[in-house]
C-alpha cells in the first residue's frame, strides 16, 4: 500500500467550467478581469459559426470590446513573435483562447508575452537560451471546440517551426484562469477531425495511465477519460449526439489534465519531430501511431522487465474493454491491441505516407524523438523498435 502512496505532486489546473451552454457564461467571466478583451480563434470553423456569433453578440451586449486574431494552421514562434509585436500597444485586460489545439497554444503563448513583450525564442524548451520565464502572463480563458489537446488544462503552449522543431514554451504561470468546456461546440466538428482529435485524447489519456510519473490521482482520472473515449469515439465518428459530444470533450479535457501532471510516452515522443519535419496534423500522428507504440511497449515490457508496474495497467484497460474480468494479463493486453488495429481502420486514419513519410525519414525522425514526452515512456525503446513503430504506419 506504501507504495501506491509514494509522495507526488499536483500541479496549477485552471477553474474548469463543463457541460451544455456554458459557453454562455464566458461574457460574465471575462468581464471579471475587465472590459477590453483579445479573442483568439481558428481561422474559421468557430469564428464563422452560429456559436460564435452568439458569442460575439453577448460579448458586446455585456459591454465588452475585443480584437480578433485568426491562427491559421499550427501556430509558429514567428507568428507569436509578431502578434505580441502588433498588439503590445493596446491594453487587454484578458485573452480568451476559442478553438483547437492550434488556437488555444497560440492564445496561451501570446496572453504570456503581451506584458513581458521579448520573443518566445526566449523561452522555448531546446532552443535558444531557455531563460526562465518571469510573467506576469495577462489572464487567459481556455474555451476548446475540439476534443484532442487538452490544451486548456496544461501549461505549454506547443510551438511549430515547420521543418525545423516542434517545441513547448511552458510554465505554470501560463495555466488558463478559466476552462470552460462546452460539449456543444463538438457539433460542427468533421468525423475526421472528431477521429483524429479523438484518439490524440485517448493516446494522452492511456499513455500518461502507463507514465513512469503516475499517481493515484491522475491514474483514476486516466480510467474514466478512457473509459469516456472507449464509449464514445466511435459512436460520435458515425453519427452526432449530445451524450458522444459529451464523453469526449470530458475525455479531452482529463487528457490534458493526466499529461500536465504525469507526462506522456513514445508516440509523443515520435509526434514532435514528425510534426516538425512533416505536413501531418498532431492528432493524425496519435490515431495512427497508438496501436504500434502500445503493442512496442508492452511486448517489450514482457521481454525485458516483466514487473513493470505498466504491464498490469494495460491488461486492466484490456480487462475492461472486452468487459472480462477474469481475462489473464496477456490476453488481456492483446485484445487492448486489437481494439486500437481496429479503431485504425473504424476512424480511417490515413498512414503515414499519405504525408510524403518514407524508410529513408525514420532515422531522422527517432534520433530526433528523445525530448520529453519519451522520457516517462515506461521503458526505454531501442532505435530499432522505434523505427519499427513508424515503419509499421508508412
Amino acid at each position: 500500500m506504501s507504495e501506491s502512496f509514494a509522495p507526488f505532486s499536483i500541479a496549477r489546473l485552471p477553474r474548469i467550467e463543463f457541460g451544455s451552454g456554458t459557453l454562455n457564461r464566458l461574457p460574465d467571466i471575462a468581464a471579471s478581469y475587465g472590459t477590453r478583451l483579445l479573442v483568439v480563434t481558428g481561422m474559421r470553423s468557430f469564428a464563422e459559426s452560429e456559436a460564435g456569433a452568439r458569442l460575439f453578440a453577448s460579448l458586446g451586449e455585456r459591454g465588452l470590446s475585443w480584437e480578433q486574431l485568426r491562427v491559421s494552421g499550427e501556430p509558429s514562434p514567428e507568428f507569436v513573435d509578431a502578434s505580441v509585436a502588433a498588439l503590445r500597444g493596446t491594453r487587454f485586460d484578458c485573452v480568451v483562447g476559442v478553438g483547437g489545439g492550434s488556437a488555444l497554444d497560440a492564445a496561451k503563448a501570446i496572453a504570456g508575452l503581451l506584458r513581458p513583450g521579448n520573443s518566445v525564442m526566449d523561452h522555448l524548451e531546446g532552443v535558444g537560451p531557455e531563460l526562465p520565464y518571469r510573467g506576469p502572463a495577462t489572464p487567459f480563458i481556455a474555451v476548446p471546440s475540439t476534443a484532442g489537446t487538452g490544451s486548456e488544462a496544461t501549461k505549454n503552449a506547443v510551438l511549430t517551426a515547420p521543418g525545423g522543431f516542434k517545441k513547448s514554451f511552458r510554465d505554470d504561470k501560463l495555466v488558463a484562469e478559466w476552462a470552460i468546456v462546452d460539449p456543444d461546440l463538438l457539433a460542427t466538428c468533421s468525423p475526421a477531425l472528431i477521429g483524429a482529435d479523438g484518439l490524440d485524447a485517448f493516446t494522452q489519456l492511456l499513455e500518461s495511465f502507463v507514465s513512469t510519473r503516475a499517481n493515484p490521482m491522475t491514474d483514476a482520472l486516466a480510467r474514466s477519460g478512457i473509459m469516456a473515449a472507449r464509449d464514445a469515439l466511435p459512436a460520435l465518428y458515425r453519427q452526432q449526439s449530445a451524450a458522444a459530444r459529451a464523453k469526449m470533450a470530458y475525455a479531452s479535457l482529463a487528457s490534458g489534465i493526466c499529461l500536465a501532471q504525469a507526462g506522456l510516452g513514445a508516440v509523443h515522443g515520435l509526434a514532435s519531430p514528425l510534426g516538425a519535419f512533416f505536413p501531418i496534423p498532431h492528432g493524425v500522428v496519435c490515431g495512427t501511431l497508438v496501436a504500434s507504440a502500445t503493442a512496442s511497449n508492452i511486448e517489450a515490457l514482457e521481454a525485458r522487465d516483466p514487473d513493470n508496474p505498466a504491464l498490469p495497467k494495460y491488461a486492466e484497460i484490456g480487462r475492461r474493454f472486452a468487459m472480462k474480468k477474469g481475462l489473464d494479463g496477456p490476453d488481456a493486453r492483446r485484445f487492448l491491441v486489437e481494439v486500437l488495429r481496429n479503431w485504425e481502420v473504424e476512424l480511417a486514419l490515413p498512414r503515414l505516407s499519405a504525408y510524403g513519410i518514407g524508410e529513408g525519414d525514420l532515422a531522422r525522425i527517432v534520433a530526433a524523438s528523445r525530448g520529453s514526452s519519451m522520457k516517462t515512456n515506461p521503458l526505454v525503446l531501442t532505435d530499432a523498435e522505434l523505427s519499427d513503430i513508424l515503419a509499421s504506419r508508412l
